[in-house]
């Protein structure tokens, strides 16, 4: 009779720093890329006011895992129900013989391994000398994007930009510490991106807002907000006019900013720079101009959670941490 641990939200936040997500997504991506951490397509799932992602993952190393996740992504929660946009849980089992190792929360991870896959894309996409940081959007992922990309990037100044002005200011007030940067809330788009050297796009949004007059030249840009196929935030002809980087290249073809850039006929596939693990591994150079504008699309792979899931489980069993629960009590 093997024994689960249940791992809350509460427990994974005391577990893991922005440097360890970095590591463990780093870790999926390098995997991934060398075949050794095999993701089959999500599963998207409408409901009624928004929507669930099924994403799963194995993971190749010395103690083999498989992890799937299941998150509802509902907009409107915060407003209608005071609960949080995105939630759900993630299942950890053992690839060797099927046990299941741990049931936890997916809400800390989801946050936390998408603004690292940010923060490791702006390390090899970002200009060496990146200091401007732009975010629009100021729900969840702006509070997780300011902390793990100020580990990667000396930032000197942030501005920020939301549809809704308030969320803005309270993100000015609160995030300063984790920046170590003055911020300015912008009153629109443009205004906060057309000095960035950086820019996070994190909305719910179902229409492009970003185009090729905000950014400028040089500009890395993470698009974390399109992750189900109507969602969308970068001009088609912004990304036509980027070098565009995808965390999944089969994925971002269905979802993701490159999904509605082929739609509307401004790209191919073929017109897509590289994925970042080809990066990671040298098999294409990452920034080689200083001009180049680069988009990172990112539409959040199962190998990141897996590969973040498995780094929660082993410091989790190596202090303590969690509740030990039993499925089945009998062997059949």
């Amino acid at each position: 009779m093997t024994s689960a641990l249940l791992l809350s939200q509460a427990d994974i936040a005391a577990l893991m720093t922005p440097a360890d997500y970095l590591d463990a997504v780093e870790t999926g991506f390098r995997l991934n890329k060398l075949g050794r951490a095999p993701s089959p397509p999500p599963m998207h799932i409408p409901a009624r006011a928004g929507a669930f992602h099924a994403k799963g993952a194995a993971l190749d190393e010395a103690r083999a895992v498989v992890a799937v996740k299941l998150n509802g992504n509902f907009p409107e929660n915060r407003a209608l129900h005071g609960l949080p946009t995105i939630q759900g849980v993630i299942i950890l089992c053992d690839a060797d013989n099927g046990a299941v190792l741990a049931l936890m929360d997916s809400i800390e991870i989801t946050l936390r391994r998408t603004a690292a896959a940010s923060a490791l894309a702006a390390k090899h996409l970002a200009r060496v000398d990146a200091s401007i940081l732009a975010i629009c959007g100021c729900g969840d992922q702006s509070y997780a994007h300011a902390r793990a990309l100020a580990d990667v990037v000396a930032i000197s100044k942030c501005i920020v930009w939301d549809a809704d002005a308030d969320k803005a200011a309270v993100f000015a007030e609160r995030a300063g510490d984790m920046i170590g940067a003055p911020i300015a809330v912008a009153t629109s788009v443009g205004e906060a991106t057309r000095s960035a050297d950086i820019v996070v796009t994190c909305t719910t949004v179902r229409a492009p807002f970003l185009t090729e007059a905000d950014v400028k030249p040089g500009a890395f840009i993470a698009a974390v907000g399109a992750d189900s196929p109507d969602k969308s935030e970068l001009a088609p002809s912004l990304m036509k006019k980027a070098k565009v980087v995808v965390d999944v290249l089969d994925q971002c073809l269905v979802m993701g900013d490159l999904h509605h850039a082929v739609k509307a006929g401004a790209m191919t596939s073929g017109d897509v720079y590289a994925d970042l693990g080809a990066i990671l591994l040298g098999e294409k150079p990452g920034r080689t101009r200083a001009d180049d504008i680069i988009v990172f699309d990112s539409t959040g792979a199962a190998f990141q959670d897996v590969a973040s899931a498995a780094a929660v489980y082993a410091r989790a069993r190596n202090g303590g941490v969690g509740r030990e629960f039993v499925l089945s009590a009998r062997n059949p």
